[in-house]
């Protein structure tokens, strides 16, 4: 018995590896290159050098120079002619803007999302998981001032936050651990769970009660709830959810207020797809 499970296993690995090579096979380096560099400009670092880009991709520094002119000169990096360093252009938006438009949630999205807000006192969002981490493609900031930063784009780890636990737990099960172990596990806060058998045991609860609560785990203090969008086939192709300061959504609020309200837009925006519950996938 076991060895027929080794066998089987086996089997899969070396189909993998020849899907990859396979793959491989018709893959553009300059273009995986060029999409790298854009992906290595970020808040904490908004501008690099040709040194710190070389360096950070694992490459000679003479290698990136073209694909860095190229991305000069269709306009999606600059050149600080004093300091060298380069930095991107608002025409990467273009990139971001024409998947968003899309994406026909967003706009139907839109009057929930300001249900939600105006309702909680809290930001309201939707999000979608990309890889590892979660991105946010539609955002309804609290009225007045709020520590909850939250923009369109912005890409958070999904094992820390409510939104990216719900995906991750409507992702078939069997693909937990692999995703799980490609994620960098970072530790954000004392709360922040980074141990794989806690996140796996906190993602077959969230799938059974259908929701998520984070308090605390990617900011202190910050609490949010989130709930899935699933399409016509049950898949769950993105989460609507709710953050504020633990003072606006204390445990009593959220119950009574925040996680009906909750489910009931993730309910109607998952009719707009279609979404049946009896076709729930996994």
């Amino acid at each position: 018995m076991m060895g027929g499970t080794d066998a089987t296993g086996s089997r899969k690995e070396r189909d993998k590896t020849l899907e990859k090579l396979e793959k491989d096979r018709y893959s553009s380096s300059s273009l995986v290159r060029g999409l790298e560099i854009l992906r290595l400009f970020r808040a904490e670092q908004p501008t690099l050098s040709l040194v710190e880009i070389a360096n950070q991709l694992g490459i000679n520094r003479t290698a990136p120079f073209r694909l860095l002119f190229t991305l000069q000169s269709l306009g999606y990096l600059k050149q600080n002619e004093d300091t060298k360093r380069y930095e991107l252009t608002p025409k990467v938006l273009e990139l971001g803007f024409a998947y968003l438009n899309t994406l026909q949630i967003t706009e139907v999205a839109r009057p929930f999302l300001e249900k939600l807000r105006d309702e909680t006192g809290g930001s309201s969002h939707i999000g979608i998981l990309d890889d590892t981490a979660v991105v946010f493609v539609a955002v309804q900031q609290a009225r007045g001032p709020s520590t909850v930063s939250v923009s369109v784009g912005s890409r958070l780890p999904a094992h820390a936050t409510a939104v990216g636990k719900i995906l991750l737990a409507f992702q078939p099960r069997e693909l937990w651990e692999e995703i799980l172990l490609l994620s960098d596990l970072q530790s954000y806060t004392k709360d922040t769970k980074t141990m794989m058998t806690a996140i796996l045991k906190e993602l077959d609860v969230v799938r059974k009660q259908g929701y998520s609560v984070s308090s605390g785990e990617f900011e202190v203090g910050i609490r949010s709830v989130s709930a899935p969008i699933f399409d016509e086939t049950g898949r769950a192709v993105a989460a609507v959810s709710v953050a504020a300061h633990e003072s606006i959504l204390p445990d009593e609020r959220v119950e009574k207020y925040v996680l009906p309200a909750i489910c009931d837009s993730a309910e109607k925006l998952s009719a707009f797809y279609g979404y049946r519950q009896t076709k729930r996938m996994g």
